[in-house]
């Protein structure tokens, strides 16, 4: 079974880039999950590590957050 509600978070969350050691530095890379917290968030790219939290999935809608 798929850790993730769909296939579009999954690559979204376990994507590796090649350039960036960071994914907050990484263009490509939209959503991140921090495990301290447990949230997802989707990256706010103005240079700094910075998200905005979600609980449901942009891709498919589904509730992604335990709270």
């Amino acid at each position: 079974m798929n850790k993730y509600c769909c296939e579009n978070m999954s690559r979204s969350i376990t994507y590796s880039c090649d350039v960036h050691n960071n994914p907050f530095d990484c263009p490509e890379i939209l959503v991140c999950h921090d495990e301290k917290w447990d949230v997802y968030g989707l990256i706010v790219h103005d240079g700094g590590e910075s998200y905005i939290l979600i609980n449901y999935c942009p891709w498919c809608g589904r509730k992604i957050s335990g709270f």
